[in-house]
């Protein structure tokens, strides 16, 4: 240091208070020492200004900048040299900063010196920055110098410190520190902090402000920890916590400049032990929504008012976003580097229960937790998918969340992205959907760069083959097309290389893609892209013309999806715009002649032929074709039907057929001959015959050959261009519903066993074709009003029922029998079962009967008539009887034949045609020839119809509305199966499907009182006695099967998971309203909680008439589930207990060939059911261990228990099994005592325990008589649970009762060593008996009998009890307690482990008497230990 007079701290501040009380004193505009003439050269003899000139500085006077000749750094280099190479250094340097104290002595001087110098080199010769410093910064910048000008400048600031701004607006003090700056180096930092901290002690408060603000640009990072201690680290902690607590009262009206100065030091205070509350206060006040969106609405205000000043109104906005950017910038560090603070806001977020307390800031902050810190991923992504089930974070929060903070997120874009994919993968639809919401809002808000790396891991996704990803990602690639088109055609070259990958896809996957790409190529005309139009064109012909059949199918689906975008129908979306809005004629022509190019390569094939149909009517159906393309259509499918499939009733078919043609199932009386005829038999008869090699007829060889494949897709497709031309009226067509077809006599009778194969075949096939064909029929004429022709599809359900039981019979003796098909989609492909593998290939889960989609409410009537129409109507056979015994019992007779397993070759039914259900009583009037009405005839929906309906309602429900696993298998092969014969169910959404079944709840509800009344009087009849003498077997199967299917749907409604979600609240309310209006007229506007309560009581009321323990099942399943959606679940709890019990007592119907018809998976989960909802699980357990069981094992071999006939020799396991699992569940779930609860807690957790290890006695005691392999292990299994709980729960709370409860402690542990000996007579055995899947279970047994042992020993030691204890040798025995022989190496083995243990194990008690027990306990279980 060049200075020789260094002043104490204590004289700096003092002299540094004396210059500020001289500046109060005399104002510095009064001290000039002389007036200088305005803008000429400074001329002195002092060292200071010579040696500036000839370093390259021209002093100036009065308010003229000071002048730099030469660059900034040479100015310095020269200076140096000069003052280093001075004969008289280092004295010269004290002459120097000498004359610029006095120099700087007058104001204008000192302001010149501290503003910026004027450059009078050419800028190209300037090697240095462009701007030019100020003298003293330059003097600053020379080492030798630093330390002498520091200090004249800190001696010279306290004169400014309490004097105004100037005249010319300059804040010397501010100007004096900026000095300080940035500067290359500091000689002597100490010194430089001390300086600054004395001044900031002594400085006014507007000032220290800056000072402090300052400091980080002034010191170097080796400082500011002995700045942070002089700041705040010197304070108490208390004191500190209390300035913290000041700063964050403040943080709501502080200035948003501030917010990140204030927020650093709030988390640089933050302690381990106060972390979590600091971070969940600042979380509750830190609401930056408010900062950041007046702001931002404030500056869009101002560009629409006035947009001359939009740059003041962007600055402020800028401004606004600059300090949100740096407020994040510090929370991110300290997350970053300090574990317990992005800890704590972890716990913060995760601990706030309610939903309205959740804020776009804790979404903002965990996504960027998750981005900084690579170790709290796993964490992140458990609290996220914890709050999006729980409903806390819901789209709207999320939107909010991109919307505010889009700036900061932006900067942790594949952060996000990497989080979506992890989400995306996740088996709850919940957490799949916020997945794509981070997707598409990242599309939304981001820039184009992150638009593509969307887009990029989206098709990512859709390529990975896992379905349920696919469908997530096609679907928001969908929404990103209609979100942002021009954005999306920047990404279609990445869209365009899913065209590679369409092999695993499924064909609703396939028309999502199509359509993706065809809106990007078409949509809005004025944006369309050639090149994408020309690729598309290029890659559908390609496949159309392919020689590979499944390309072929792949092509004509793009084909006709590209089709429909062309000729979308673009009148609704533009209704506002004057003009033409159907289609152009080049348009016109482009659609047609892709339509005539789809089916000129499909019409070689019945199979591409039926799909290209079944395609178009999905397309029509849609109701977006524009009215010109639907006409040309609808022109040409008229004509082509008629010539293809109807015939003349009078031009009989002719030709050599193996059995008489004849016309059936015509709804009319045909007197003449001008009646049509569906050309069925002939058709198919002469597609087998042109396959045998066969020559056809003269008639026919002239026809083009049509397969009857088509039959059904051609009327589907014709019927909804009729549909759609006329406002849903089908009169055009109505004549199809009522004509007969050609065929022959189906029933076999006797002929079934005489007739060939390739004749059963062929019968097979007509049966098929015809049901198919009916199957459309109703789905057409369904929705249509007139009574005469709802009567008419009424009876065509009952021909298809009819038809079914027939087919039954065919197949049951044409085992290898492939049947048409019926579904075209690409998953039919592979369904065509070989042989006697069909069952396996084409299952469908729980699927039997027809494939029907619709069903409807009709009042049944009452149960007396129910049944007489049952038994006239449809008599089922025997093999119709046990195809439901088979569905419902898990049984099956050899000679039945399930319907289920071809599933795949029905045609599906339309949601629609359940509307059936809702007609009640058709009136049907039958005329005479002159149109009188001759008779009347009442057509009513039968049980055999409605468990059709029923039947096909429930597979569809189970398909949509119920999430399986399954489905997430990324098996490919396999993947399909589920889907097959819903394709039309998949065009829409579950939201859909679920408004549908809403609306037939009333007409479910009439049939489900209408069953409840027939079973009751059917008991009332028989005196209670289910299998009564007045019974009917068949129709009570069918009406029981109704039942449980109803049930079953109305459970599958209510336990679907879309329920939970906001937008579909007003739905499940609309549903809850339907079953309280049942049970009276409900006021308007009732509570969600009523409805609930209201419901629940109306479906109670069903479970005095249930027929079967499965429909009961069903009916507590439902009741739990409408349980699940109320707030205050406790009062119904008990209910649902009872109800359980009740079923669990009661004598339920056997079947046949089975001993019971309880299914045994379906018993464990009534009996679990009861369990976990009845009020004392104990108590429960020890009636039905200590008072049903006994009762079994005093009755005969085949008889049950009286108080429980569900509890037999059979399902004894069962029982057992769960009565175990939820006594150690129960005991698990108890928490354990501490010393500090009072007495009467510690007595209540004791007498809990005394039941619970009587219960646990009885159990144990029971494998004495019960000793199968399965009890045993059961009881290894649980046993060893319940002692482990024992440890963990009971054992501290015996700790602090022993000295108060003595006696009672004793007697529990008495009782429980009697249940561990057994235990240990039961790994002995286990090991006996060799038994593999018992012995695994012993070792761990043993350690944990072992550790009982030093744990009671521990107790006694704790309670000074040590010497009550002693330990023996226990034998080993087998479960009668007889004594098993084991060798000489495994009895020495026995004593040298007891004695080992015996180190460890000790048991408590202080009469000898108890002593001697607990010790035989604690030897016991040391001998355990030793096996």
């Amino acid at each position: 240091m060049v200075s020789k007079r260094r002043l104490s701290k204590s004289e700096d501040k003092e002299s540094l208070t004396e210059h500020a009380s001289k500046a109060r004193k005399q104002p510095l505009s009064k001290k000039t020492k002389k007036s200088h003439v305005h803008n000429e050269v400074e001329e002195n003899d002092s060292v200071f200004v010579k040696l500036l000139k000839t370093s390259g500085v021209i002093l100036k006077t009065g308010e003229s900048q000071n002048q730099l000749t030469v660059d900034q750094v040479v100015f310095q280099k020269k200076l140096f040299q000069t003052l280093r190479k001075h004969p008289s250094y280092p004295k010269i340097i004290e002459e120097f900063v000498s004359g610029l104290e006095s120099y700087i002595e007058d104001q204008d001087s000192f302001r010149n010196c501290l503003l910026s110098c004027e450059r009078l080199q050419d800028e190209e010769a300037s090697i240095g920055t462009s701007y030019s410093k100020s003298l003293i910064k330059l003097l600053l910048g020379i080492d030798i110098l630093q330390p002498a000008i520091i200090k004249t400048l800190f001696e010279k600031l306290p004169e400014f410190l309490f004097e105004n701004v100037n005249s010319d607006g300059l804040n010397m003090p501010r100007l004096i520190i900026s000095q300080l700056k940035w500067l290359d180096r500091i000689v002597d930092g100490k010194d430089l902090t001390t300086k600054l901290m004395q001044l900031i002690s002594i400085a006014p408060l507007y000032l220290q402000h800056d000072f402090v603000t300052s400091l980080p640009e002034i010191l170097g990072d080796s400082q500011h920890a002995d700045v942070g201690k002089e700041l705040s680290l010197r304070l108490d902690p208390r004191l500190l916590s209390q300035v913290r607590q000041l700063a964050m009262g403040k943080l709501l009206s502080v200035k948003l400049d501030d917010l990140p100065v204030i927020i650093k030091f709030i988390l640089h205070s933050v302690t381990a032990a106060d972390a979590l509350e600091v971070i969940s206060e600042l979380r509750e006040k830190l609401d930056l929504q408010h900062c950041i969106l007046p702001s931002r609405f404030q500056a869009s205000q101002s560009k629409l008012k006035n947009k001359g000043r939009q740059s003041s109104s962007g600055n402020q906005e800028n401004s606004g976003q600059d300090c949100v950017i740096l407020l994040f910038d510090v929370i991110k560090s300290a997350v970053r580097y300090e574990k317990i603070i992005s800890e704590a806001w972890i716990k913060a977020i995760e601990s706030t229960a309610s939903v309205s307390e959740h804020k776009t800031f804790d979404v903002a902050m965990l996504l960027i937790i998750y981005s900084t810190n690579t170790q709290t991923k796993k964490h992140i992504e458990r609290v996220l998918r914890n709050k999006i089930r729980s409903g806390c974070f819901q789209e709207q929060l999320l939107q909010s969340t991109f919307y505010i903070h889009y700036l900061v997120l932006k900067d942790i874009c594949p952060s996000i992205l990497s989080l979506a994919q992890s989400l995306l993968h996740s088996l709850d639809q919940s957490i799949i959907l916020f997945g794509s919401l981070l997707y598409k809002y990242a599309f939304k808000f981001f820039d184009t760069y992150c638009q593509q790396e969307v887009v990029g891991a989206l098709v990512t996704h859709i390529c990975s083959g896992n379905e349920a990803e696919v469908d997530t990602a096609l679907d928001v690639l969908l929404e990103l097309v209609v979100l942002n088109l021009s954005a999306m055609k920047l990404n279609v070259v990445f869209v365009k290389g899913i065209l590679d990958y369409l092999d695993n896809m499924s064909p609703q996957q396939i028309r999502k893609l199509f359509y993706i790409l065809s809106t990007l190529a078409f949509g809005k005309q004025h944006e369309a892209s050639s090149h994408i139009q020309d690729d598309m064109h290029l890659v559908i012909r390609k496949q159309l013309s392919s020689t590979i059949f499944k390309y072929k199918l792949i092509g004509i689906i793009g084909a006709v999806t590209m089709a429909g975008i062309m000729a979308e129908d673009r009148s609704r979306s533009s209704n506002l715009t004057q003009g033409r809005t159907d289609m152009s004629t080049e348009q016109y022509t482009q659609v047609t002649s892709l339509l005539q190019l789809v089916h000129s390569c499909s019409e070689q094939s019945p199979q591409a032929s039926a799909l290209y149909y079944d395609e178009f009517a999905n397309l029509i159906q849609g109701g977006k074709l524009a009215p010109k393309a639907l006409e040309w259509v609808g022109q040409t499918i008229f004509n082509d039907f008629q010539d293809a499939f109807v015939v003349d009733f009078s031009v009989f078919a002719e030709g050599d057929y193996p059995f008489p043609v004849k016309a059936l199932y015509g709804l009319e009386e045909y007197s003449s001959h001008d009646g049509i005829v569906i050309n069925l038999l002939p058709l198919l008869f002469s597609q087998d015959f042109a396959k045998d090699g066969g020559r056809m007829t003269s008639k026919e060889s002239d026809q083009k050959s049509v397969s009857p494949l088509c039959l059904a897709p051609y009327f589907r497709l014709l019927r909804l261009c009729v549909e759609k031309q006329h406002n849903g009226n089908l009169e055009e067509i109505d004549g199809l519903l009522d004509c007969p077809i050609f065929l022959t006599d189906l029933d076999p009778g006797e002929r079934l066993e005489s007739m060939s194969v390739k004749e059963h075949s062929f019968m097979c096939s007509l049966i098929f074709l015809t049901l198919n064909w009916f199957r459309e029929v109703v789905n057409a004429f369904c929705q249509q009003t007139s009574p005469e022709i709802k009567g008419k599809v009424l009876t065509r359900l009952k021909h298809v029922v009819e038809l079914q039981r027939i087919l039954e019979k065919y197949l049951a003796v044409t085992p290898d029998y492939v049947p048409p098909l019926a579904n075209f989609d690409l998953e039919t492909l592979d369904v065509t079962p070989t042989t006697a593998a069909i069952s396996a290939k084409i299952r469908k889960r729980g699927k039997i009967g027809g494939r029907k989609q619709k069903a409807d409410g009709s009042k049944t009537s009452s149960p007396d008539t129910l049944s007489k129409e049952d038994s006239s109507e449809c008599d089922p056979t025997p093999s119709n009887r046990s195809k439901l015994e088979k569905e419902f019992k898990g049984k099956e007779e050899k000679t039945s034949v399930s319907l289920q397993n071809y599933h795949a070759f029905f045609r599906e039914l339309d949601i629609e045609v359940f509307s059936v259900m809702r007609c009640g009583l058709v009136t049907k009037f039958i005329l005479d020839s002159e149109m009188h009405t001759e008779a009347t005839e009442i057509v009513q929906l039968q049980p055999p119809e409605l468990l059709f309906l029923l039947e096909d309602l429930s597979q569809k429900l189970e398909n949509m509305l119920t999430p399986s696993v399954a489905r997430r298998i990324p098996c490919l092969k396999s993947k399909g199966n589920r889907n097959i014969g819903f394709s039309h169910l998949h065009q829409r959404s579950a939201q859909e499907i679920a408004h549908s079944i809403v609306q037939l709840l009333a007409p479910m509800c009439n049939h489900l009182e209408n069953i409840h009344n027939y079973f009751q009087c059917l008991a009332a009849e028989n005196h209670g006695v289910v299998d009564g003498p007045r019974m009917k077997v068949q129709e009570y199967h069918i009406m029981s099967s109704c039942y449980q299917r109803l049930l079953q749907i109305f459970h599958g409604l209510f336990a679907w998971s879309g329920f939970f979600q906001l937008e579909n609240y007003n739905l499940l309310y609309s549903a809850l309203e339907v079953l309280t209006n049942r049970l009276k007229q409900g006021e308007p506007d009732q509570s969600l909680e009523e409805l609930l309560s209201q419901s629940f009581n109306y479906l109670q009321n069903f479970s005095h008439s249930i027929p079967s323990f499965q429909c009961a099942l069903y009916l507590i399943r439902l009741l739990m589930v409408i349980l699940e959606k109320s707030t205050a679940p406790a009062q119904k709890k008990e209910k649902i207990a009872s109800l359980a019990k009740q079923f669990l007592c009661r004598v339920w119907p056997s079947g046949e060939k089975e001993k019971s018809s309880i299914p045994t998976e379906q018993l464990q989960t009534l009996l679990s059911i009861y369990l976990e909802h009845t009020s004392s699980v104990l108590k429960a357990i020890e009636e039905i261990a200590g008072v049903g069981v006994p009762e079994l094992i005093n009755s005969p071999k085949d008889a049950s228990s009286s108080t429980f006939p569900t509890l037999t020799r059979h399902t004894f396991v069962i029982f057992f099994r769960v009565m175990m699992a939820e006594l150690e569940k129960t005991v698990k779930g108890l928490q354990a005592g501490t010393a500090a609860d009072s007495q009467q807690i510690h007595e209540e957790k004791l007498l809990y325990w005394n039941m619970a290890v009587r219960d646990f006695s009885i159990l144990i005691s029971l494998i004495k008589v019960f000793d199968s392999r399965p009890v045993l292990h059961v009881c290894l299994k649980y046993g060893r649970l319940f002692v482990e709980a024992f440890l963990k729960q009971c054992m501290p709370l015996l700790d602090f009762s022993f000295r108060k409860h003595r006696e009672d402690v004793l007697s529990l542990l008495e009782t429980f060593q009697l249940d561990t000996r057994l235990l240990h007579h039961l790994c002995g055995h286990s090991k006996i008996h060799q038994d593999t899947r018992l012995t695994k279970h012993v070792p761990l047994l043993k350690k944990t009998l072992e550790l009982l042992v030093c744990r009671v020993k521990a107790m006694l030691i704790f309670n000074n009890c040590r010497e009550a204890f002693w330990l023996g040798n226990l034998k080993n025995r087998d479960l009668q307690g007889e004594e098993i022989k084991s060798q000489n190496s495994e009895e020495s083995e026995d004593d040298t482990a007891s004695q080992v243990s015996k180190s460890k194990a000790t048991e408590d008690g202080e009469e000898v008497e108890v002593s001697d027990g607990e010790t035989e306990q604690d030897s016991d279980e040391s001998d355990d230990n030793s096996d």
